[in-house]
């Protein structure tokens, strides 16, 4: 005689409608989430075209329950991109200056930073912080500073400039500096619908000249 013992199942077994109900708000669920941080995201984030392009459904999700007073970037991130570009003018004793050819320093930088896993700060942010400086001590209508600092953010581009190109060029002295500047709006992506951008805009400084003292410290 064979004795048969109840055993006690392991674990709930779903049916298979069941489990379709359950796998169905499942997803429902995660895409739910999903769309509110989008809009959270999108509400946070500085204007873009998408957020220009669903306002309306954003601010549906987001006001008055969610509203955000924060911004995800702060400052918001630069719209421009800035080259920046300087020449000088050399002489060799008892000569006439010459006007040498263009230096692209911020494409200095560029190709310092592109493919190093660890740029250095400086590659990156030294010179473009100089020239901010100096755009905001100066008008650009005459480029004669505005402020008491106008003169310091003149001679910060200038050095580090200088440090860069040295005291000669091809045995000939450095008598004298430009810079170029040009500024490029980013464009928007093609599915945005925006117009395009402005051409380019180009900014050239005066003549500045060269003293000893502009080395002064440089390595």
């Amino acid at each position: 005689m064979t004795e048969t013992t109840d055993r006690p199942a392991l674990g709930r077994a779903w049916s298979r409608p069941a489990q379709l109900v359950l796998g169905l708000a499942a997803a429902v669920l995660l895409s739910g989430t999903g769309l509110f941080l989008a809009a959270v995201f999108l509400h946070v984030a500085p204007a873009n075209s998408l957020s220009r392009k669903y306002r309306d459904e954003v601010d549906g999700v987001v006001y008055p329950e969610f509203e955000q007073n924060w911004k995800l970037f702060a400052p918001n991130p630069l719209q421009q991109n800035i080259g920046v570009d300087a020449r000088v003018r050399t002489a060799a004793d008892g000569s006439d200056a010459r006007t040498r050819d263009w230096i692209g320093l911020t494409a200095q930088d560029l190709a310092a930073v592109r493919g190093n896993p660890a740029p250095s700060h400086a590659d990156q942010n030294l010179l473009r912080r100089a020239w901010d400086f100096y755009d905001g001590s100066h008008d650009p209508q005459d480029e004669k500073p505005v402020g008491p600092r106008g003169r310091l953010a003149e001679q910060y581009l200038k050095r580090i400039a200088l440090q860069r190109i040295g005291r000669a060029v091809d045995g000939e002295r450095v008598v004298e500096i430009e810079f170029r500047v040009t500024s490029t709006t980013v464009p928007p992506p093609a599915w945005s619908g925006e117009a395009a951008p402005p051409a380019p805009k180009v900014r050239e400084l005066p003549w500045w000249p060269v003293e000893d003292e502009d080395y002064r410290g440089l390595g």
